[in-house]
């Protein structure tokens, strides 16, 4: 449509515009006959040499969609609903999904595997407790330490989940304020930029789409630095930035191996699940294992981004003062939410307070035995598990939160943020910005209702005095147009469009 080239563009995402489709089968076939290491970075030369990493289709294997007639079976475009295993204890949780179970019984996002363990020993110490007790020697004491203990316990753990929510609340608005600023940087790349004279079209286009596909790079880029992943060959930003030379790139393919996820064992999956420290690796292992620079790749994707305004700029694609202004600005925003969701990140709560809420609250725990021993005697054991899984439950919750960028399951989903982000810029690429007539004075549009249902071309064909009179009848007919649709709901008559469409209403 128009110059929209949406199908060049680089977004993972697909929009509703007339896009050719490719031909799976052949490149899978295709793939599978000649495999190309994704690792494998070479810089484009000045004679258009191929690059080995990058997604190269082609034109003969570009087709028209299928028609409907064709045999397709619809189950291969759902989505899958099922979990398997790994994804039912690790995140982040697709908020996509929708679960009939009750809250109170659903397992996925639950802390309830990551307590199995304290619970268990909890268990056991509350029996250990009560069976010495009953057959041995009294070990019950005063219930007074429990008000005393159970009043500091308490604060702490409101101090610890007030501050880790705070943190996972503050990481949420960095990528909301990321989205609209990539949002608005699409639309005055794609919208307010203007054509080049002297210029080939397809070049101007093209050249927007790489701007773009350097938004949506900088998500994702931003994505994989907030998880300690530093390197540029991920399979969803490889064919984003694999063109730009980055310090991350050179690292890469320095070290062909160091995206490779090595196999787990059974101790640590299953010690990764239940939260045992012992399983859990170090989450900046590879920024350690390096030899090379691996510079701010964010950053760096930034700097491109600037690059390009800055041409835009003086190449009087953007000649208008206030449309400079926006962009500039957003390239600011951009920066403030890196920097922001590294704030987040690399400042947590100082580790003197972790350390002393969490024995805090074991002492509390191992302790309430001894209190409560005297007055529910056998049932001191029930009674301690479930006070443990309230008390450990508020502490982990609050120690899985603090880092919101993270891969547990209740962390925030930065795939799907960045996802809407490319999608969201493939929607502005599609559109058509080379005539705005053709939905200003559409035929099909009725600019005055509920006043007219007119079109545009009727209200031509009348005097400027009507089409003034109209408007200023506007506010009176609105009001009771309101007023009729409310009527309508309280009486539980169906609404339409047609509601209101009795004439012109003497216009």
């Amino acid at each position: 449509m128009g110059d929209s080239y949406s199908a060049t563009s680089g977004h993972t995402a697909t929009t509703a515009v007339n896009r050719p489709t490719i031909d799976t089968t052949q490149a899978t076939q295709e793939k599978l006959e000649s495999p190309q290491d994704p690792t494998r970075l070479q810089s484009m030369t000045s004679t258009n040499e191929k690059r080995l990493h990058s997604l190269e289709i082609p034109l003969d294997n570009v087709r028209s969609p299928p028609s409907p007639a064709v045999g397709i079976n619809p189950a291969l475009f759902r989505k899958q609903t099922s979990l398997d295993l790994d994804d039912y204890f690790t995140g982040p949780r697709d908020i996509q999904k929708h679960s009939k179970w009750p809250l109170m019984m659903q397992m996925h996002g639950s802390i309830m595997p990551k307590l199995i363990i304290p619970l268990v020993a909890i268990a056991a110490w509350s029996t250990a407790i009560t069976v010495i007790d009953k057959r041995v020697h009294t070990l019950n004491v005063d219930s007074v330490l429990l008000t005393i203990l159970g009043f500091v316990v308490g604060l702490s753990l409101s101090f610890r989940s007030s501050t880790a929510y705070e943190r996972y609340a503050e990481g949420r608005r960095y990528w909301g304020t990321l989205t609209l600023a990539s949002q608005t940087m699409g639309r005055v790349i794609w919208i307010h930029g203007k054509d080049v004279p002297d210029q080939d079209p397809r070049e101007t286009i093209l050249k927007k789409i790489g701007a773009m596909n350097l938004v949506v790079a900088f998500s994702v880029a931003l994505k994989h630095a907030l998880r300690f992943e530093p390197y540029s060959a991920y399979p969803d930003m490889e064919h984003l930035i694999g063109h730009l030379n980055t310090f991350a790139k050179e690292a890469t393919a320095a070290d062909p191996d160091c995206i490779s996820l090595k196999k787990k064992n059974v101790f640590k999956a299953v010690g990764e699940y239940l939260g045992v420290s012992f399983a859990q690796s170090n989450p900046r292992k590879a920024l350690k294992k390096t030899d090379k620079p691996l510079g701010n790749l964010p950053l760096e994707i930034l700097n491109h981004l600037a690059i390009t305004i800055d041409r835009m700029v003086a190449s009087g694609q953007l000649d208008v003062p206030m449309q400079q202004t926006l962009a500039y600005n957003q390239l600011l925003a951009m920066n403030d939410c890196m920097t922001g969701c590294d704030r987040v990140l690399n400042t947590p709560l100082p580790i003197a307070y972790t350390i002393a809420i969490s024995q805090i609250t074991f002492i509390y725990v191992f302790v309430l035995p001894f209190q409560l021993v005297d007055k529910l005697e056998w049932i001191t054991i029930p009674a301690t598990i479930v006070a443990a899984y309230i008390i450990f439950g508020l502490l982990f919750i609050g120690q899985e939160i603090e880092n919101p960028f993270g891969q547990d399951v209740n962390d925030l989903p930065l795939e799907v943020y960045c996802e809407q982000i490319a999608a969201d810029l493939d929607v502005i690429a599609s559109h058509d910005k080379r005539e705005p007539d053709t939905f200003l004075l559409s035929h099909n549009s009725m600019p005055l209702y509920p006043v007219s249902t007119a079109s545009p071309n009727a209200w031509m064909k009348r005097s400027d005095e009507k089409l003034r009179q109209a408007i200023k009848e506007k506010p009176n007919t609105m009001f009771e147009w309101r007023k009729e649709i409310a009527r309508k709901k309280q009486s539980g008559k169906k609404l339409g469009t047609n509601d209101m469409q009795d004439g012109d209403h003497n216009v």
